[in-house]
């Protein structure tokens, strides 16, 4: 370890003397050129003629006219379902032997997210960016000689004589390089732990005799094992079992709902790096020391990205794409705005909506902020509520009430013949939803003009609901759903807040 400390030190330092590259659309054309030329001779090339395209000094615009959108089920239907049969060459060369299972925060069934060789490679080579990108840390070689702990899916995955699947961080996790695997913990045998709960315990009786410098995972699950290792070990802080914890990579969520509590897990201040792993790649990471920064978009990485405007114009109210939706290349992006993006993969995803939002937060390094998603927007009479002004609304209102709130969710429901939001927030002190309840309306009102505007009109009224954190984990376990990746949905609506009311209704029952 102290040796691979010193050559991976000695690596940063060399790299970070290499200037990067400056001209971004330069960047998205080599990227789009490298994957159609590739994808050529497959069913989907065929038919959209990427021979042709490959030869083209520019392809962008021919390749945004002839390729359609598309949305997962528009895509399955058209094209994944025959490579989840076993099918050669449909959409990325080759046969596809992992299959990312997904269902984002809404779906109740999992999705089919193909992952090739050449994506795992890909992501390896994001994971390694971002270590590389530590350089601004100013971190001694004696923090590389710490462990790496991977609190994600299992390695053990599902192989039904045609494909592999699981979840994403289980097939990138069991498929890393060796020299990489040296120093990242669990273990194999930890890691390939089908049992979400049998896993955690696991890391927990396992957790003093490792030193662990960097931890990975979903903020929920992460603040859930930090207890339990404090609980177990009878300490009073994280770093007095691992003194030399500095860094947080976390994602799949916003942070800001955890922070406080795992803040106060801890004896010191962590680094908190944000990054956007999705079940169709890494798509950024947060490369500069500071969590108001952005994420730096993979531009150079097997990725071609695609911008939609946000707007009604482009979207009808239940998040769905409109046909002829206007798309932006990298460089026709604004700050501040929301977009929706589309992604063409080295695993045969094209123009595919990724069903995320976003803002640039800077245009020259290619920054991002996740705002929601595309169906977790709010809009029952106009208000246009994003999960980001969700989460912005929470930090305030805890911190000025002194509580932690972990979990939340809203949801649009009839209210004397017009409308109102029904928030339900996960806390385990005691508050008055009334009190909370204004402060939430308040903070909205200030970060969100249409809502201002619509509580005077169409939205009558704000409802709040206090639960235990106890209940949002016991909902997702009651759909399967424990593990790193699950992460409890923001928005619910038609079926999905019709199975949270029958859960809370038989979840008092049992606690009355």
């Amino acid at each position: 370890m102290p040796i691979l400390g010193s050559i991976i030190k000695r690596a940063i330092d060399i790299r970070s003397r290499i200037p990067a590259r400056k001209n971004v659309y330069k960047q998205q054309v080599k990227q789009l050129q490298k994957l159609i030329a590739k994808a050529q001779f497959t069913d989907l090339g065929v038919q959209f003629d990427f021979g042709q395209m490959a030869l083209m000094e520019d392809p962008i615009k021919t390749f945004q006219i002839k390729v359609p959108i598309y949305d997962y089920q528009s895509i399955f239907d058209a094209w994944w379902h025959r490579a989840l049969k076993g099918e050669r060459d449909v959409c990325w060369p080759g046969k596809v032997k992992y299959f990312a299972l997904s269902s984002g925060t809404s779906e109740s069934s999992s999705k089919h997210i193909p992952v090739t060789r050449d994506m795992i490679k890909a992501i390896h080579r994001g994971t390694l960016k971002q270590v590389i990108s530590t350089k601004h840390f100013n971190f001694t070689k004696e923090q590389y000689e710490t462990e790496i702990l991977f609190v994600g899916g299992s390695t053990n995955l599902n192989y039904n004589g045609t494909y592999f699947s699981g979840d994403l961080s289980g097939i990138t996790t069991g498929t890393q390089p060796r020299w990489f695997q040296n120093f990242t913990l669990p273990g194999p045998d930890i890691r390939s732990l089908t049992n979400w709960e049998n896993k955690l315990q696991e890391i927990v009786d396992n957790a003093q005799k490792w030193n662990v410098g960097f931890i990975c995972g979903v903020p929920a699950w992460i603040q859930i094992l930090f207890e339990r290792i404090i609980k177990h070990y009878n300490v009073k802080t994280i770093h007095d079992v691992w003194p030399n914890l500095a860094i947080y990579v976390h994602g799949g969520v916003a942070i800001h709902p955890y922070k406080k509590s795992i803040d106060a897990l801890c004896a010191k201040p962590l680094i908190y790096l944000d990054t956007y792993m999705a079940s169709e790649g890494f798509l950024a990471y947060q490369e500069r020391p500071n969590e108001k920064q952005g994420m730096k978009l993979l531009t150079d990485n097997k990725l071609f990205f695609e911008f939609i405007p946000f707007t009604e114009e482009n979207f009808d109210n239940d998040g769905n794409v409109k046909p002829n939706a206007k798309t932006l290349n990298i460089t026709e992006v604004e700050l501040d705005k929301d977009y929706a993006v589309l992604i063409s993969n080295c695993a045969g995803a094209w123009r595919y909506l990724i069903g995320d939002t976003l803002k640039f937060t800077d245009l020259k390094r290619c920054e991002v902020i996740i705002t929601g998603r595309t169906k977790h927007f709010l809009s029952l009479c106009g208000e246009h509520l994003s999960v980001d002004n969700m989460n912005q609304a929470i930090k305030q209102a805890a911190n000025e009430l002194g509580i932690s709130i972990n979990e939340y969710c809203v949801a649009g429901v009839p209210y004397d013949g017009l409308f109102a939001h029904k928030w339900y927030v996960g806390t385990d002190k005691a508050v008055d939803s009334d009190v909370l309840k204004q402060k939430l309306d308040n903070h909205l009102k200030l970060l969100n003009d249409d809502y201002a505007v619509e509580r005077k009109h169409a939205l009558k009224e704000v409802l709040v609901e206090a639960l235990p954190n106890q209940a949002f984990i016991d909902f997702l376990a009651s759909k399967n759903k424990l593990g790193g990746q699950s992460k409890f949905p923001r928005v619910l609506k038609g079926k999905h807040f019709n199975e949270w009311v029958a859960f809370l209704d038989n979840y008092k029952t049992k606690l009355s």
